[in-house]
């Protein structure tokens, strides 16, 4: 009888993180060691955009990679002065560990002057990304 209640707590628990992982994934946010870093042309390998760039790590067997691709590039497309940048993440290990990034996608937002503005892990929904490009101009 204890098995079964321990497997039950144990479900349960991993029932909420779960929904609790779904429901923040994705989710443009500032992170307080971001506030001050910036990236430029050189770090990320190509240039800015005028007025914000998005940019995304991803990893070659990254299947919400590929959709967040074209959700940002759909973005990049409509929204004049906006880059789109992808960066695989397994040939900048260093540029991966400096910025913390944990899991892929990892999409950055960066002002013109490439300040991040605002980070989110997993895939970003398009309102969500255009709303984070308010903050970028």
């Amino acid at each position: 009888m204890t098995g079964l209640v321990v497997c039950a707590v144990v479900l349960a628990a991993a029932s909420v993180y779960g929904l609790w992982q779904r429901h923040n994934g994705g989710r443009l946010k500032v992170r307080g060691r971001d506030a001050q870093r910036r990236l430029g042309a050189a770090e990320i390998g190509a240039d800015l955009g005028q007025r914000a760039t998005l940019v995304q790590f991803s990893s070659a067997f990254c299947q919400p990679c590929r959709a967040t691709r074209r959700t940002l590039a759909e973005v990049a497309d409509m929204v004049d002065g906006v880059t789109h940048v992808e960066i695989d993440a397994e040939e900048r290990l260093a540029l991966v560990r400096e910025l913390g990034i944990l899991k892929t996608p990892t999409v950055l937002v960066l002002d013109a002057g490439g300040n991040i503005v605002s980070r989110a892990s997993g895939q970003p929904r398009r309102a969500d990304v255009i709303a984070a490009l308010g903050q970028a101009v």
